[in-house]
């Protein structure tokens, strides 16, 4: 059986302590990720809320984030429809620059959304129904359109 001193302890003890604020630290500044502003944000489902009907963003096959260029804040939507009627009905200038992020309807992944196929038979949030692939072949056999022609027809459609 090994026997300790009184001084041993005491030292165990101080160096326990000088390693704690080491410890924290670790954590604290590993748990600040610094992630590229151009990349889409972390949605948190059902408690984000769309920038412009103000509803819980729940469905992930719609949900929409758009990166402002300049200042690199992040919006969010449940819908591509809400997206693009936002840019007028906010007055903002930024929109052609706009990086936009979309969910493909197939994979579930973050594509960009100018250069997304767009299907127009779903039913999506707030009814604009135009879902995004990636690939013009994953959109189905119905009407496919690219982003132009969505952002056309949402400003005539309007709501």
């Amino acid at each position: 059986m090994r026997r300790y001193s009184a001084a041993a302890g005491r030292r165990r003890f101080a160096s326990v302590l000088l390693l704690l604020p080491l410890l924290a630290g670790s954590l604290f500044w590993g748990g600040c990720e610094k992630r590229d502003w151009k990349e889409p944000a972390k949605m948190h489902w059902d408690r984000d809320m769309c920038e412009r009907c103000k509803m819980a963003i729940s469905e992930r096959n719609y949900a929409v984030d758009v990166v402002d260029p300049k200042t690199h804040k992040h919006y969010k939507f449940d819908d591509i429809g809400c997206a693009i009627l936002w840019f007028t009905e906010e007055g903002h200038d930024w929109g052609d620059r706009a990086i936009i992020w979309v969910k493909d309807g197939k994979s579930g992944a973050w594509i960009d959304a100018k250069s997304a196929w767009y299907s127009t038979d779903k039913i999506t949030p707030m009814g604009f129904g135009f879902t995004a692939y990636k690939n013009r072949d994953d959109a189905g056999s119905g009407e496919v359109i690219d982003f132009a022609e969505v952002r056309r027809r949402v400003m005539n459609r309007g709501r």
